[in-house]
């Protein structure tokens, strides 16, 4: 799928809504109500690329593999893709 940028918070809620993650590690039937549960309420940039079997956006398979989440100064990374354990990771930038 191609890399998605996005920075409005209710267009990244919104799309979230219909990322549904499965497999091992990090999973979520509505990626969007696992990223307000870690905190990140009002999202300020999102960014999603590579290659996930076990992603799935509107259904469909093969979404992204790696999603960062932006608030502010904290940052959510989720990672995965083809035969890889999914990991949530939570940082903070200077």
């Amino acid at each position: 799928m191609q890399p998605i940028n996005l920075a409005d918070p209710a267009a990244i809620l919104e799309f979230l809504a219909d990322v549904t993650l499965r497999g091992e590690g990090v999973t979520a039937e509505n990626l969007m109500e696992y990223v307000m549960d870690e905190g990140f309420t009002e999202p300020t940039y999102l960014s999603a690329k590579g290659e996930d079997p076990l992603a799935f956006y509107q259904g469909q398979p093969n979404a992204w593999g790696i999603y960062q989440i932006r608030e502010w100064k904290r940052v959510l990374v989720i990672s995965g893709g083809a035969g890889k354990e999914r990991r949530a990771q939570i940082t903070e930038t200077p």
